[in-house]
């Protein structure tokens, strides 16, 4: 039987990972085997990532909105009954943009939110 090399193969997939691994410090970008774990453990983390950069931008909207109903004199919680009461189904990140970039629309909105409270 013949002999098999596979030092193509090997040096391909060896390239692979350190070319993933290029901005990683000391060996985790040299070594193949320490990158190896390296980029599995960065994977991780990327994947945490994602789902905790959904919940900060959550907390940042509600922030958002709960200084600018404030300023409007009304509680952020009281605002989102209002709305649900008010059947207006914009989500917060809409909400917050307006709150930010046009204040006199989000006013109109939360004078229809207050107007369903009472």
């Amino acid at each position: 039987m013949a002999r098999v090399t596979r030092g193509l193969v090997s040096h391909r997939k060896h390239k692979k990972v350190l070319k993933l691994t290029h901005g990683f410090r000391m060996t985790k970008r040299r070594l193949i085997k320490v990158a190896k774990e390296a980029l599995l453990h960065a994977g991780e983390y990327e994947f945490a990532g994602r789902r905790l950069r959904k919940r900060d931008m959550r907390r940042l909207w509600i922030s958002r909105l709960n200084q600018s109903v404030q300023k409007l004199d009304l509680n952020y919680s009281r605002f989102i009954n209002g709305l649900k009461k008010a059947e207006i189904e914009l989500d917060r990140k809409v909400l917050a943009d307006l709150a930010v970039r046009d204040p006199q629309i989000f006013k109109i909105i939360v004078d229809k939110a207050r107007e369903r409270l009472n």
